[in-house]
């Protein structure tokens, strides 16, 4: 029979019969310390998430420093310790999805609450509207400014979904790739931790997905008490807290041949449309 459909979440077919039937491969269990406990994970149902982390975030020319005069360093430092979580997962056969904003050239479907978050008084440069330098359009897919910040890089099999909200959930192909990724349990990393990163976890626990925030994976520029809350809220309502470190720590102890096939990217899911730089 003909495998039909993402590999992860196949039928089987051929002239005479349809095999709904899954051909899943066997679990690989991961202890790994978290809050409120401790956890054990199945490395074949995880996929990681990997939200805003975007020059536009992160870089001094980005439009949140470049133009509301915000100090981004933390985020851009956070960077460097997700290239290396990336660099851990990928191997292991856990699906990298970079979740980032990436609004539509005539921005048709942002609506004036959501422009105003980027333009308050109305003149101030908000999504779409070019940076100074030639740096790119605010958000906007396809824009520079808009690309991975170093010294992250995508690689084939990664997947891409642009968002347009808080949430990378909302009206976008996120749920639907993920299902057929068939993984349950999502790793949140990214900024700001308190904002998109939140918004992002809190509507996969409504959707039934396990969720994980690896907190020092995650960043933000909002005031300590915001990050705070946001642990909190995770652990007590939504979720776990763990630390990237001690993944990438319990994946080189156990490292070991992966039977999962990579996903191949869907529509959605075209790795590094623009260049991270």
């Amino acid at each position: 029979m003909r495998p039909l459909g993402p590999p992860r979440n196949a039928w089987h077919v051929d002239d005479h019969c349809a095999d709904l039937v899954r051909r899943r491969p066997a679990p690989r269990p991961l202890a790994l310390p978290a809050r409120p406990q401790s956890l054990v994970v199945d490395l074949e149902r995880c996929a990681l998430v990997v939200v805003d982390l975007q020059r536009d975030f992160c870089s001094p020319d980005g439009w949140l420093t470049s133009v509301v005069g915000v100090d981004a360093a933390a985020n851009k430092a956070v960077a460097t310790d997700v290239a290396r979580l990336v660099d851990a997962v990928r191997p292991a056969g856990v699906p990298v999805v970079w979740c980032n904003w990436g609004n539509r050239p005539d921005r048709a479907n942002v609506p004036p609450g959501v422009a105003h978050v980027y333009s308050p008084d109305g003149r101030q440069l908000g999504l779409g509207d070019p940076l100074p330098g030639g740096a790119g359009r605010v958000l906007e897919r396809a824009s520079p400014s808009a690309g991975l910040v170093e010294p992250l890089v995508p690689a084939p099999g990664d997947l891409w979904v642009d968002k347009y909200r808080m949430s990378g959930f909302f009206d976008t192909e996120l749920d639907a790739v993920l299902r057929n990724l068939d993984v349950t349990t999502l790793l949140f990393a990214g900024v700001n931790v308190d904002q998109c990163v939140y918004a992002t976890l809190c509507d996969a626990a409504g959707l039934g997905y396990d969720c994980v925030l690896l907190d020092d994976c995650c960043a933000t520029t909002s005031p300590s008490f915001c990050v705070e809350a946001t642990r909190y809220n995770v652990a007590q309502c939504y979720g776990f807290v763990a630390d990237g470190a001690d993944l990438v720590a319990a994946l080189a102890r156990t490292a070991a041949p992966v039977a999962t096939p990579v996903a191949t990217p869907v529509a959605a899911g075209v790795a590094a449309p623009v260049a991270a730089g």
